[in-house]
């Protein structure tokens, strides 16, 4: 694959970032708001959280820059079977989500286009318009997805930072309007954060975008591990403050009962029409997510087929070197998750796939933290000096993080996530049966 086809620094920041931030932030001050303060502290310690899953994810692809992301390095940990569990949670996780992502941004649409809802067969046939809109760009080929995601992704920033910057202006300012009015919120508990926390995670899924299309990426060994922390940090950084400025000024009564919180703000400060815009720049930032997630959603499937855990169907390229059979398969499964879902309200659609992503998700995450422990400690991980700590310490943490988020997604998101995980180890015997796999690479670099 020549270098000028894969994606560059930018485009890996834009890819995480833009898979980070979808259609979901824009509705999650409302979920927050009964929490009050310990809303707060759920995005501090979600945001440490991640940061440290972007710690391990940017040490295991600084020494692995020739595997294939989150399925390779527990592959290279835990062996075939743990490495097929977590991709195929987490593929499945992916094209679930994306059926939920697309919807919601043509939920947003609606409210410019009032057409787009005049029915719910309508509504279907839109999501699948972009759906497919977006697999086509994918096709098309990887420089195609990184340019579109770059540019959606300035887009979606735009009305954030603005909230953002709001905040801060008021703050310094001593704005009486800043004023925390949350009477029914309960008082700070470990439980209260806990629930919080998972909330706040599902706005940060998507940090490992990077390390997971590694092989789509120019300079792998530098650009994955910068692009995945300033990524996370960015986000993490712009979701604290633009979510608390909205807590701030929105009394807890009004923001519990919002169905577009952002637009309250944009109303509140500068105007009605401000409000029309807000559902524009959300409906965009649904649609450069759908754009970043479909590009992982082929390359999962893809890299299992390469490593003979899946159908090689899946890996099958094209003339532009992009994975078009797993790209258009798994486009083809979130049709029929669309069309047979269509008839269901939006709250229904959304609970299911949030359970279903995030704990498939997590799963992942804490996977592969524990796989920098046991690479660390059999020296599959080669690393020295103050990396080595930092490394240990990432590897830790996260471990405690995706527990901790675990135990707080509740236990009918942990026996849905069980289920979708179990289902996945039938499948893998009936692959082995039936063909070799080969040997994973255990190329490191100190």
């Amino acid at each position: 694959m020549k270098v000028d086809r894969k994606l560059g620094f930018w485009m890996c920041v834009a890819l995480v970032v833009g898979n980070m931030i979808g259609s979901g932030i824009f509705l999650l001050p409302a979920s927050l708001a009964p929490y009050g303060m310990s809303s707060v502290l759920a995005w501090v310690a979600t945001a440490a959280g991640a940061l440290f899953l972007a710690v391990v994810f940017s040490g295991l692809s600084r020494a692995f820059p020739a595997a294939e992301g989150p399925y390779a390095y527990t592959r290279l940990a835990f062996g075939d079977l743990a490495a097929f569990v977590v991709a195929w949670g987490y593929w499945v996780a992916v094209w679930v989500g994306n059926a939920a992502i697309a919807t919601g941004a043509v939920s947003y649409l609606s409210n410019l286009m009032p057409w787009m809802a005049a029915s719910t067969a309508v509504t279907a046939l839109v999501t699948l318009g972009f759906v497919w809109l977006l697999t086509a760009v994918n096709v098309l080929g990887v420089r195609v997805a990184g340019g579109v995601q770059v540019v959606t992704t300035i887009l979606k920033l735009m009305p954030l930072l603005a909230v953002a910057g709001l905040g801060i202006y008021l703050a310094l300012t001593a704005d009486p309007r800043l004023v925390w009015s949350t009477p029914a919120a309960p008082p700070l508990s470990i439980d209260s954060v806990t629930a919080a926390a998972t909330l706040t995670l599902w706005a940060l899924l998507g940090f490992e975008s990077a390390a997971v299309v590694a092989q789509r990426v120019a300079d792998p060994e530098r650009n994955i591990p910068r692009a995945t922390v300033i990524g996370t940090a960015l986000t993490a950084l712009i979701y604290i403050i633009t979510c608390t400025t909205v807590l701030l000024v929105i009394p807890a009564h009004q923001l519990a009962g919002s169905t577009a919180p952002f637009a309250d703000v944009a109303k509140l400060f500068w105007g009605a029409s401000a409000g029309h815009w807000l559902a524009l720049f959300a409906a965009i930032s649904g649609l450069g997510a759908l754009n970043g997630w479909i590009l992982l959603q082929g390359e999962l499937p893809f890299q299992m087929a390469r490593s003979g855990l899946f159908p090689k169907i899946f890996a099958r390229e094209s003339s532009r070197q992009t994975p078009a059979a797993a790209l258009c398969i798994s486009s083809i499964l979130v049709t029929i998750l669309v069309l047979t879902n269509y008839g269901k309200s939006m709250v229904e659609i959304f609970t299911f796939m949030i359970l279903l992503s995030t704990t498939a998700t997590l799963a992942m995450y804490l996977l592969c933290a524990l796989a920098v422990l046991v690479l660390l400690r059999n020296g599959k991980l080669a690393a020295s000096g103050p990396r080595v700590v930092w490394l240990a310490i990432a590897g830790v943490m996260g471990t405690v993080y995706a527990i901790w988020t675990l135990i707080g997604a509740g236990s009918e998101a942990v026996l849905w996530g069980f289920a979708l995980l179990a289902a996945a180890v039938p499948v893998f015997y009936l692959m082995r049966r039936q063909q070799t796999v080969p040997a994973p690479a255990t190329e490191t670099d100190a």
